[in-house]
């Protein structure tokens, strides 16, 4: 008989208030079906954030954890992707730029799913697979009802899941080499990480209409977000994609940007064993199981091919170029995520996470990563993926450290986490030097993450 877990409320007196808190930012963006990244800068559903509120959601109400998940993958497209916007058709038109009637991905792709409402026509990392998984063995506490609710759940999200992933190991890999191309930063979730610099000064951008920086009205200082030049090349890349109807071999041929991602690669690897627990529980046929078994291996090989010896880390490839793109970020951390690494290997890539180059660089407010090395000469520490902290980061970090082993490090992280959050709040992103607040607060997947923390990962 398992015990069962202690609610939010019930943990222990001095994180009382933080559990409180997160619970009141997830209510306060909670949308009915779905949930949204941020009151004012994020009034959309977006892909890889609802994954990380179901994991958070699933501490306070199981039920609705799945709920943001069939959500989301309603919009599904026919190929299998899942959009990384589903675009809120409420919010106020000046609240975000591009909207959905930018993207009108359903006019130019016979895939998109039915629209209004309209998705993008880009993807993001698939942590969904991985709450799913979280979502289970939360369950599994609780009642019998819950769990055959549950358990229902899991053979409707399955197929869903197992096409996502299809998708990913086929459409966005044609190579066989188990990375996956992305084709614009904001497929990445770390948009305008340094990691990027070099594949988007090769984009030359073309004709422009005007457009709004709605982003800029919601944040103090302009210099926490990219860059126009920057978004210009995000339009821009935008703009070619929907001119190549969204089809994933006109878009191989044509983009400028086509970089093989490592931290979204690692992701779907920890992501297809996730999924092979949930094909457990549903009974998936042999053939499913061995192709998602095949995709784990392929991916840890692919990663392994991008290791670079000198950094100690993992790089992206860029293909056009035909380059490893050779900076220090969070994603080198790579196939620390991936897991099932060799205790050489593992042991590497610890000594750069403990090191002067991420969370033992001088002044750092925690003894947390910032999301690019403060030794790195693109770093800048309240600019948008390019120097601060991200919880959701510390999260994956977190995790892949207790998966592989070691939970010394696992919880040192947890707890400079949870300080930093009871000190700061729920921001987006947080200067790692001051520990102030950064980009949009109230921001739905730190509180998600803050109650994942707090339940210690039981």
């Amino acid at each position: 008989m398992l015990k069962a877990k202690p609610s939010p409320r019930e943990i222990a007196e001095k994180h009382k208030e933080l559990a409180v808190q997160a619970e009141k930012v997830l209510h306060q963006n909670d949308m009915g079906d779905w949930t949204r990244a941020a009151p004012d800068l994020y009034p959309h559903q977006w892909s890889w954030d609802s994954a990380f509120i179901a994991i958070g959601l699933a501490h306070l109400d199981i039920g609705r954890a799945a709920r943001e998940l069939r959500t989301l993958f309603a919009h599904q497209w026919k190929t299998g992707k899942v959009p990384h916007i589903v675009f809120n058709p409420e919010a106020p038109p000046e609240s975000y730029y591009p909207d959905g009637h930018y993207w009108a991905c359903a006019a130019a792709s016979p895939y998109a799913p039915p629209a209004p409402p309209y998705t993008s026509c880009l993807c993001q990392p698939p942590v969904h697979a991985i709450a799913v998984s979280r979502i289970w063995d939360t369950a599994k506490h609780e009642d019998e009802q819950t769990r055959q609710e549950t358990i229902a759940f899991l053979h409707d999200i399955y197929p869903h899941l197992f096409a996502w992933h299809r998708y990913l190991a086929t459409a966005r890999d044609p190579e066989g080499s188990g990375l996956v191309t992305i084709y614009h930063p904001w497929e990445s979730g770390t948009d305008n990480s340094p990691r990027w610099d070099a594949p988007l000064s090769a984009v030359e951008v073309g004709d422009l209409v005007p457009y709004p920086r709605y982003d800029l009205q919601h944040v103090e200082d302009v210099s926490q977000r990219p860059t126009t030049t920057d978004y210009d090349r995000y339009l821009w890349l935008v703009k070619l994609i929907r001119r190549a109807s969204c089809d994933e071999r006109n878009i191989y041929r044509c983009n400028p940007f086509l970089v093989k991602d490592v931290l979204f690669s690692a992701i779907l690897v920890d992501a297809n064993e996730a999924l092979l627990d949930i094909a457990e529980v549903v009974g998936a046929s042999d053939g499913e199981w061995e192709l998602i078994v095949g995709w784990a291996e392929r991916g840890r090989q692919g990663l392994a091919a991008c290791w670079d010896e000198n950094l100690k880390l993992c790089l992206d490839y860029d293909l056009r170029a035909a380059k490893p793109l050779r900076v220090r970020t969070v994603a080198g951390f790579a196939p620390l995520i991936a897991g099932q690494q060799s205790s050489e290997r593992l042991e590497a890539l610890l000594g750069v996470l403990d090191s002067t180059a991420f969370k033992a660089s001088s002044g750092l407010r925690w003894p947390l990563p910032p999301s690019t090395s403060p030794e790195e000469l693109a770093f800048h520490p309240r600019r948008y993926w390019r120097g601060p902290v991200w919880p959701v980061i510390n999260w994956l970090l977190w995790r892949a450290l207790r998966r592989n082993g070691e939970r010394e490090r696992a919880e040192d992280l947890r707890r400079a986490s949870l300080k930093q959050l009871e000190s700061e709040g729920f921001g987006e992103y947080f200067d790692p030097y001051t520990g102030e607040p950064l980009g949009s607060i109230s921001q739905s997947w730190t509180a998600a993450v803050a109650l994942d923390f707090l339940m210690g990962g039981l």
